[in-house]
């Protein structure tokens, strides 16, 4: 890649940096990771890099993944037609067990490798490690095995991060009887984040974030807080696949997390640039004003 700054500009970007690593340094940031950012090469070496970064310099990344595309492709070799209701993947035994194959088996793996060929130590754990993701049926028979959490065990995940780990979540969940369950990566992670009392969810998308109209980007929301966000999802103006994203984050904000961010993965070093800059490339919500920026007001 080329690289056109010369010595001076390096010391001055890290110059620049250094309010956002002392006000991140030791805190817990949540990375839900998907999109295109999963399955393009470039994009994928770059979000490991950052968040390889982001532990090098003191910030405690947990990341959490889906695999949806993945799985759409190992379905279609075992001749198994996918199935969505309301967003949600229908997910009878079959498909369930090729959920938990490539969830855990294989985006899994590849990702923890990836991590640690960037000079990260990586950890891969799934919902039945530790009994990590406990869940339940999710209500409706017709979905199968899909579920909705009902704990995290935190624990596994502070005493992998406390001891210099980088934790990497599918979210393949199990109840008290060890039946596996899929469930939809944002929740966990939104999930995760307030277990852990994260300072920041960050939810990787292929939209430029929340937007009053969904077909105008110029319509981006740079910050908004808990209340504004319910106010969209009433409103309609944040409709479809954005309504479990935005949803996730409300529920971590009510749950104490102290800032949601919904970005597109799409745009090179993404994480960095949200964390690192105070324009950022999406939408922040906050739960209240006194989160007014993008630095901690305690700062």
């Amino acid at each position: 890649m080329p690289n056109n700054l010369n010595n001076n500009d390096r010391v001055r970007v890290l110059s620049e940096a250094l309010p956002y690593i002392q006000a991140f340094v030791g805190k817990t940031i949540v990375v839900k990771y998907g999109g295109a950012a999963m399955k393009d090469s470039a994009l994928k070496a770059q979000v490991i890099s950052d968040i390889v970064f982001m532990a090098c310099v003191g910030i405690r990344p947990v990341v959490v993944h889906g695999g949806g595309p993945e799985i759409n492709h190992w379905l279609g070799k075992l001749g198994i037609e996918p199935q969505f209701i309301n967003g949600l993947r229908v997910t009878d035994a079959d498909t369930m067990d090729v959920v938990e194959m490539v969830l855990v088996g294989r985006v899994n793996k590849e990702l923890v490798s990836l991590i640690n060929q960037a000079g990260g130590s990586a950890v891969g754990v799934c919902g039945k490690d530790a009994n990590l993701i406990l869940a339940r049926p999710e209500g409706s028979e017709e979905m199968g095995f899909v579920g909705e959490v009902t704990s995290i065990n935190e624990d596994l995940i502070a005493t992998l991060v406390d001891n210099g780990y980088i934790p990497v979540v599918s979210t393949v969940a199990t109840d008290e009887n060890g039946q596996a369950y899929n469930i939809n990566a944002d929740t966990v992670a939104g999930e995760i984040a307030a277990a852990l009392g994260a300072e920041k969810l960050i939810l990787l998308t292929d939209t430029p974030g929340i937007m009053q109209d969904f077909h105008d980007p110029s319509s981006l929301i740079h910050q908004l807080d808990i209340n504004q966000a319910r106010d969209l999802v009433k409103s309609g103006a944040v409709s479809g696949g954005m309504i479990p994203k935005v949803s996730c984050c409300v529920r971590s904000l009510a749950q104490g997390v102290r800032a949601a961010h919904v970005i597109d993965g799409r745009v090179p070093h993404a994480l960095l640039l949200e964390i690192f800059t105070d324009a950022g490339v999406g939408s922040m919500i906050v739960g209240s004003v006194a989160y007014n920026n993008r630095i901690p007001a305690a700062f």
